[in-house]
């Protein structure tokens, strides 16, 4: 599997780290950057993964940063993108699993490289369930769709909390139904 991997100066050494074990797992990174431990802002990087991902130069993608949050949000702003920060292996495999994501954020500051190969082993092992939550990642994709129109997102959010609402009440009858939020 191609994997395209960024991240800034804080994540620098551990993906420096990570190239080997990709290639030593049987993937082909794309490094997409930084060079050094100059400082430098995380966003392009991460984005600039996202691209590639979306792009289709690489099946999945890899972004490191001192917390990883950053980037993961760096990264979810690429269209297309599902970029969980997991920094252990639970989230990992449920990301995977359950969520279909398709980045992965780590923080370097936060996950020692011998858990950070773990991770990213696990992460790109483990494969999508589908089933019910397939359903989930579409009405994700169908949210990003609309994000461009706010009116059709307002729409199809209220479309989506009415029919959450409607499957509580059908499960648990006795609950009270929440009236919904007005803007």
């Amino acid at each position: 599997m191609r994997v395209a991997i960024g991240s800034d100066h804080a994540g620098f050494a551990l993906k420096q780290h990570l190239l080997p074990t990709l290639h030593e797992l049987g993937h082909t990174p794309l490094d997409l950057g930084t060079t050094s431990e100059t400082s430098v802002d995380y966003p392009p990087f991460c984005a600039a993964v996202g691209r590639a991902v979306v792009r289709g130069d690489a099946e999945r993608g890899i972004v490191l940063g001192g917390s990883g949050q950053g980037e993961q949000l760096a990264a979810n702003k690429v269209r297309g993108v599902r970029a969980a920060l997991c920094n252990e292996l639970y989230t990992a495999r449920m990301a995977r699993q359950h969520n279909d994501t398709n980045v992965l954020s780590i923080g370097a500051r936060v996950v020692a490289q011998g858990l950070a190969e773990e991770i990213v082993e696990l992460w790109l092992s483990t494969e999508f369930e589908g089933g019910r939550h397939q359903r989930r990642i579409d009405e994700l994709v169908e949210l990003e769709n609309t994000f461009a129109d706010p009116a059709a997102q307002d729409a199809y959010l209220e479309h989506l909390l009415s029919a959450a609402r409607a499957q509580t009440a059908e499960a648990s009858p006795a609950a009270p139904a929440t009236p919904a939020a007005q803007p």
